[in-house]
């Protein structure tokens, strides 16, 4: 058996769209998650014209996902931080914040497209930064991030219910640690800038997290946990988190580089972190 979760921005889902799709699709009752916001409704299977409805439902602010019932609540979340548990991508905001941004960030949305090898292009924007003061870094964290909407509600949610939080970055441990701290994940793995003598060197630490490092979080964490990747709903947005989506039993897609999008099931456009619980069958009044 398997479930299609309707999910919009509050008061935009409508009674008589998830009906019709109801309807068409021979599905059970429907379930409202949240009002105006969220539902969902039993079906046999994934309907053959899936694609087309996604693609339609996009057009109009709602996101469509079918997934299997069984094992739907997963026992840990492993999370990207940039663009993701965070409004931002902190490489951009540092390399702005220093004068060279708008170089930066094309190599940035290049990387995250999956055009350019992570690691050479993580050296080669870190490298940018070189001579810049230390203190650039809670310039940044202060003024220039953040949070996604919906992530402080998804991590309290998931681990009032027992469940792991880890937030697993290819960006680095001065933000990750704050972000983690603040929104209350158990705990964080991410890169780390070197300074000397209060400046950047323009390198840094050695190895660099890329997307192996994100599946060997995955494979690490769980087995400390003693349970299995199927239990773990992983979400990020760009092609290093595409090896922990593919690995995780639920990968969310999160506003992700349509060449992250095209290789991932579970897809979230226009919802929030929210749209994880919902994903997962939790209703709105379920929330912490």
């Amino acid at each position: 058996m398997f479930v299609a979760v309707l999910i919009a921005k509050p008061g935009a889902l409508e009674v008589a769209l998830v009906e019709s799709l109801r309807n068409a699709w021979g599905g059970g009752d429907a379930d409202w998650l949240a009002v105006d916001e969220a539902a969902e409704f039993p079906v046999e299977a994934v309907p053959n014209n899936f694609r087309d409805v996604w693609a339609d439902l996009q057009k109009v602010g709602v996101d469509l996902n079918v997934l299997p019932v069984d094992g739907r609540r997963k026992r840990m979340l492993l999370a990207d931080m940039d663009s993701t548990m965070i409004q931002q991508e902190c490489i951009d905001e540092l390399a702005d914040e220093a004068g060279v941004g708008a170089r930066v960030k094309d190599i940035t949305a290049r990387a995250m497209n999956g055009e350019l090898d992570f690691e050479g292009a993580l050296t080669e924007r870190v490298g940018l930064l070189r001579g810049q003061p230390e203190a650039i870094i809670a310039k940044v964290l202060a003024e220039r991030i953040t949070f996604m909407p919906g992530g402080k509600s998804l991590i309290a949610t998931m681990k009032a219910a027992g469940g792991h939080a880890a937030l697993v970055s290819g960006g680095f441990t001065a933000f990750t640690a704050k972000v983690a701290e603040a929104l209350g994940f158990d705990e964080n793995r991410a890169n780390t800038l070197i300074a000397q003598d209060g400046a950047l060197t323009g390198e840094v630490g050695r190895p660099i997290l890329g997307r192996e490092a994100k599946v060997q979080a995955l494979e690490e964490i769980t087995a400390r946990l003693g349970i299995t990747e199927a239990d773990v709903i992983a979400v990020g947005d760009g092609a290093n988190d595409l090896g922990m989506l593919g690995r995780a039993g639920l990968g969310v897609a999160l506003h992700a580089k349509p060449s992250v999008q095209a290789e991932c099931d579970i897809r979230v456009n226009h919802g929030d972190l929210t749209a994880l619980l919902f994903l997962q069958g939790y209703a709105k009044g379920d929330f912490v």
